[in-house]
């Protein structure tokens, strides 16, 4: 089985509500669960198997979404979408924005709201620091992984 169809079967388990999915291919066999920490889990026996790309399979139904993963890119840290979904800047039309360009955020502090299947998931912060840039614009499709927020730590 090679990587793509791996993460095929990781974006399967984020757009659904499917629990787990066990998959057997010419002597490997891969089981994908839905957890409410995002942890992938992958169970590989017989052949070797291929190391898929770091992914997570986060619970949609979960009112508060897990937090977003940070990466540093320089000196600047990525908020990370962690689910695929529809980005929103504010709780709703006419309410303030969460997070703009030049607002101090703290670890837990809620900087966006991400819709997946008629659900509205909160996106905490998971690092201190500056709002730099904001990398997606409101009401626009996101997917899994991808960059929302640049912050400066320091």
């Amino acid at each position: 089985m090679d990587i793509k169809k791996i993460q095929e079967l990781v974006k399967l388990i984020n757009k659904t509500n499917i629990g787990e999915i066990t998959i057997e291919e010419e002597g490997v066999k891969i089981t994908v669960k839905q957890k409410k920490d995002p942890v992938q889990n992958i169970i590989a026996g017989g052949a070797p198997s291929y190391a898929p790309a770091p992914a997570a399979a986060p619970l949609v139904a979960a009112p508060v979404a897990a937090a977003p993963t940070a990466q540093k890119v320089d000196n600047l840290i990525t908020i990370k979408s962690p689910m695929i979904g529809t980005f929103y800047r504010q709780a709703g039309p006419g309410k303030p924005i969460f997070a703009s360009v030049g607002d101090e955020v703290t670890t837990g502090k809620v900087v966006c709201i991400i819709e997946a299947m008629k659900l509205f998931n909160e996106i905490e912060s998971e690092v201190k620091g500056k709002i730099v840039k904001v990398l997606v614009e409101d009401v626009s499709p996101v997917e899994y992984d991808q960059p929302l927020f640049l912050v400066d730590p320091s």
